[in-house]
């Protein structure tokens, strides 16, 4: 990737506080927020589920489902099983369900680099082929790392 004038100089810009990335990690850059995101993307919806299948403390599974809930990633829904309290189910909103890429780019890259097994995949229900991340551009043109630029962009564009 190449930095486009006038981003070619770093020493007179900066990233730091007005960066997307830096942005999205701020909502769910810790590990237990992405294994909850995970479980969502799996199907998870109660408290007791994902607290289960991530492998945490009930308290940390209650601080990170609400900081995903208050950021927009998942959204809360009361149910209440017959003769019990009522409670909540967590649900991906669209904010959520947009990380999609994201979360299917980590699975291909930690089957692939940090030894994940392939006791699972993620397939397409239409014609079971394995389904695959690629960068693209708005044409649709599959765009390797060599052919990318960043370039600045007006404040508020």
């Amino acid at each position: 990737m190449e930095l486009h004038p006038p981003l070619d100089d770093r020493t007179t810009w900066s990233p730091i506080g007005n960066c997307p990335v830096e942005k999205a990690m701020a909502v769910i850059g810790s590990r237990t927020s992405m294994l909850i995101m995970r479980e969502a993307f799996y199907g998870t919806t109660r408290f007791d589920d994902f607290a289960h299948r991530v492998g945490m403390a009930p308290a940390t599974a209650s601080a990170n489902l609400k900081a995903l809930a208050e950021a927009g990633l998942l959204s809360r829904h009361p149910y209440r099983d017959p003769g019990g309290r009522t409670r909540a189910e967590y649900r991906l909103t669209e904010s959520g369900r947009d990380l999609m890429p994201a979360m299917f780019a980590l699975f291909r890259w930690g089957q692939k680099h940090a030894g994940g097994p392939a006791e699972a995949d993620i397939a397409h229900i239409g014609c079971g082929e394995s389904v695959e991340v690629t960068v693209a551009c708005r044409k649709e043109h599959e765009v390797g790392l060599d052919e990318v630029e960043l370039r600045s962009r007006p404040r508020g564009v």
